[in-house]
């Protein structure tokens, strides 16, 4: 797995290096596709393929691609931050976890500009480059930043809602951040960067491999809307078991005032 993610990242180095000439496609209002992300994806799929011969695939650009084996299924994300990525800002990653049966095994978040390997094994703890992570220990929202989600043009559902919560959580955190990656603030979760990361509007190859990283360092990754999943809803809440209620509860008051 760790080898797949560190093959396909040379290709997508080196597009990084050479931005100007990469093919940009639109998939729709400020969502992006290019043609690094193709070709990762690509590396991804046939280098997990042989190691695990009829696993199926949950993939952002090809979708979902049945298996012999329906039980394991990886869930990848070539480049999530593909905006930043062709703004040449270095904060995106390749993304890639394994599920049996639902049930999330293993993954890798890589930031290959940072050479930033990310990894957690379900039972066996998170890591960042062979470091054990452990997400923060603050206790009040006070001392806590926070990576919020801001909804982009394409949705505009969301902008009204995004403004409440953050009139209510500004004054109340040392700080509210939005930095393009969801994998990636999931992983800085993980190791104790970030103290709580909200997002909406997100896929299961966005926060698959982040969710274990969080719960393997010893954090919280549930759903922002009610008791349903974080794959149901589209949506994360993710940080230490003291803050994660505490901004919940926020939430919440954030939507009884419409």
């Amino acid at each position: 797995m760790i080898a797949a993610v560190r093959k396909a990242a040379r290709g997508v180095q080196r597009d990084f290096g050479e931005i100007a000439n990469l093919q940009v496609s639109v998939k729709g209002p400020g969502n992006y596709v290019t043609a690094a992300d193709k070709r990762c994806e690509k590396v991804l799929r046939d280098e997990l393929e042989k190691a695990r011969p009829g696993y199926s695939f949950l993939m952002e650009e090809s979708g979902s691609v049945a298996g012999r084996d329906a039980d394991h299924r990886w869930i990848i994300d070539p480049i999530d931050g593909t905006t930043n990525f062709i703004h040449s800002i270095p904060f995106f990653a390749l993304s890639v976890a394994l599920e049996r049966k639902g049930d999330l095994l293993c993954a890798v978040t890589y930031n290959p500009i940072t050479d930033e390997l990310f990894t957690a094994e379900r039972g066996h703890g998170a890591f960042l480059n062979n470091r054990r992570l452990r997400v923060a220990a603050r206790k009040t929202l006070a001392d806590s930043v926070l990576a919020w989600g801001i909804p982009s043009i394409g949705e505009a559902d969301r902008h009204d809602q995004f403004q409440r919560e953050l009139t209510r959580l500004q004054p109340k955190v040392a700080a509210i951040r939005q930095m393009g990656s969801a994998a990636l603030e999931l992983a800085y979760v993980a190791a104790g960067r970030i103290d709580v990361m909200q997002g909406r509007g997100l896929e299961p190859w966005d926060t698959a491999a982040g969710i274990l990283m969080v719960r393997e360092a010893g954090g919280i990754a549930t759903s922002a809307e009610g008791e349903r999943t974080p794959f149901e809803t589209g949506t994360v809440l993710a940080g230490n078991s003291e803050l994660v209620p505490l901004v919940k509860a926020e939430i919440g008051k954030a939507r009884q005032a419409v």
